[in-house]
């Protein structure tokens, strides 16, 4: 049986011009240990894009040229490409589609979402945009604002080529355009952290031997390691919290809807001790998306949450006491009902066949 967790696939969003292939390279050039499977979407006949970033990805890139991956009949182009991505001969750790800048990211999240493919999983929408051209693109592009009302995170680039005040400006209108509680990074020359998007995997967690690539990038990790006043992650914050005590989860879902707007990431495993729910829930937030996968423990794993916190003009002791007031003291006795906020951004399975139908496809069968 496959214990593999499915891929997240991340769709990195923006009109022409914003940055997003800048962001994705800088992803690629930062990833530590993680191994990232690129789609890149062009538009037109001559990839551009894709001809920048295949050195960096090899054999894991696949480009669909000549127009907008959501115009793929079903979906069926994009899925063919992110099974081939997610084939566990890769082992990718995460999936990011660069979108054309004319395509409707909408479109593509209805894509992944309705993806029968259970080794991937929606990994939230990130739309970059550029500070220098906003107000030029968005009269350009009226769709902009809808884009921006979908994004779970916005990354506004070029903020070097725009002052402080125009900054604020653009950053008071991203506010009202998109939806309550999205986060907006500043980035400069599309540095973000990878960690905003997806977790860089230890080198001690790599299984097998490294490759070339990897010994390369290991050697940089440790000739560099030291030098943090120039790197993306000097301007986030990280706050860690572990409770022995199991969580309420009505008291964690109202934390996590009223989470601020500076908190980006957040990822961990939560324990709620619920009765008929006493799995391991991992959760991972990228701005607004969110998701839980409900899993075993490990034998003789103690049950605890543990969680990591990544923003940006956070209140790291505040958040902590927030938490903290989320502690159940008896969750043997809530009621399952108590659950129904979490069970929302749970993937459900496919439902079971029922005897009827198993009786009828075995019908067929025989008669073939």
């Amino acid at each position: 049986m496959n214990s593999r967790q499915p891929i997240p696939v991340v769709v990195l969003a923006g009109f022409l011009g914003s940055g997003k292939t800048t962001v994705l390279n800088h992803l690629l050039g930062n990833r530590g240990g993680t191994r990232i499977g690129v789609v890149v979407n062009d538009f037109g006949s001559i990839e551009i894009d894709a001809m920048s970033v295949a050195g960096q990805v090899g054999d894991s890139m696949v480009s669909l040229g000549g127009g907008c991956l959501c115009c793929a009949v079903d979906g069926s182009e994009l899925d063919a490409y992110l099974e081939k991505l997610s084939a566990p001969v890769h082992r990718i750790d995460v999936i990011v589609i660069e979108a054309s800048g004319l395509a409707e990211p909408q479109e593509m999240i209805r894509m992944l979402m309705a993806s029968e493919n259970p080794a991937i999983r929606y990994g939230g929408m990130v739309e970059v945009v550029d500070a220098a051209e906003f107000d030029a693109s968005r009269a350009r592009h009226p769709e902009t604002d809808r884009h921006l009302a979908v994004a779970d995170l916005v990354v506004l680039n070029k903020t070097d080529r725009v002052d402080s005040a125009e900054r604020a400006r653009i950053e008071g209108e991203l506010a009202a355009l998109c939806a309550p509680g999205t986060p907006v990074v500043g980035a400069d020359y599309g540095r973000i952290d990878p960690e905003l998007l997806f977790d860089r995997r230890p080198w001690t967690e790599t299984r097998g031997q490294l490759s070339f690539e990897d010994l390369i990038a290991e050697a940089e990790d440790h000739e560099h390691e030291d030098e943090h006043c120039g790197h993306a992650h000097a301007a986030y914050e990280s706050t860690e919290f572990v409770s022995e005590q199991a969580l309420s989860p009505r008291r964690f879902i109202d934390f996590l809807d009223r989470r601020p707007a500076g908190l980006y990431r957040i990822k961990g495993f939560v324990y709620f001790g619920v009765p008929g729910h006493e799995e391991r829930y991992e959760v991972h937030a990228v701005g607004r998306f969110l998701r839980f996968a409900p899993g075993p423990w490990g034998r003789g794993e103690e049950r605890l949450t543990q969680l990591v916190l990544i923003g940006s003009g956070t209140d790291g002791p505040g958040l902590l006491r927030e938490l903290a007031e989320c502690r159940e003291a008896s969750p043997q006795d809530a009621r399952p009902e108590s659950m129904w906020g979490i069970l929302r951004y749970v993937a459900q399975p496919e439902p079971p066949a029922s005897s009827s139908e198993a009786e009828e496809t075995a019908e067929a069968a025989e008669t073939h």
